[in-house]
């Protein structure tokens, strides 16, 4: 088993090292644009041979926690994709039984990764508080998107923020993945937590940057004259 786990491992890191460097192409070329389609793909399918090399890693040298990381993490870059194809709701552009299974497995992992973590808390393992809060966030997500496919958002632009949010989320994921195995300076609960301390109000700060420009872009209603009096 050895020489396979030895291949997976190389196509592991060589993904996760594709997805580390292509993101920020992605992030730094105008949305909807060629190179960013480009590179965002680059970036999912990267992710998904994260993903992809991750679980049978994790089952010849067993370890759960890298499998419930595995799932979470390409949930993130899986939902931020898909969210394209669903742009128009109303127009019969809704989640189909792909996004249903893979938004129900993500919860159940990422309440399996909050179970994981506590008990590695109760056992003295500080670690542990890295997979509460990924699992968490990741239960939140996919509670959203659950949320999003019975309900679809009103708002024309949702897709755009829970693609930016995901996208961003699973890039993130990524950077931790690196701090983990890199940063061994740091003490293990902050290699895995600043990427995400960090980065979170990042992707609010942007999201809320692009509301705010799309609500300036909307036409203001003009005022209708005061009752009694003429227009000019």
């Amino acid at each position: 088993m050895e020489p396979l786990a030895t291949v997976l491992l190389v196509l592991h890191i060589g993904s996760g090292m594709v997805a580390l460097f292509v993101a920020p192409g992605a992030m730094l070329t105008r949305k909807g644009a060629l190179w960013h389609r480009r590179w965002g793909r680059i970036f999912f399918w990267s992710m998904a041979a994260v993903a992809a090399t991750a679980l049978p890693l994790s089952l010849i040298h067993p370890s759960l926690f890298l499998a419930l990381i595995a799932v979470f993490s390409f949930y993130m870059a899986f939902s931020g994709y898909r969210v394209t194809r669903r742009k128009h709701p109303d127009l019969g552009e809704r989640a189909t039984r792909v996004d249903w299974m893979m938004v129900i497995v993500t919860l159940v992992v990422s309440l399996g990764l909050v179970g994981y973590g506590l008990w590695d808390l109760v056992m003295g393992n500080g670690a542990g508080a890295a997979a509460v809060v990924f699992g968490l966030l990741g239960a939140i997500l996919a509670a959203r998107d659950l949320r999003a496919f019975i309900h679809p958002p009103s708002d024309r632009y949702a897709w755009l923020f829970f693609h930016m949010g995901n996208m961003l989320g699973a890039y993130i994921a990524t950077v931790s993945a690196f701090s983990v195995t890199n940063f061994e300076f740091l003490p293990p609960a902050v290699r895995w937590m600043w990427p995400t301390v960090a980065g979170v109000p990042a992707i609010f700060f942007w999201i809320g940057r692009y509301q705010r420009k799309f609500k300036r872009q909307q036409p203001v209603p003009s005022r209708l004259a005061a009752p009694g009096r003429q227009q000019a």
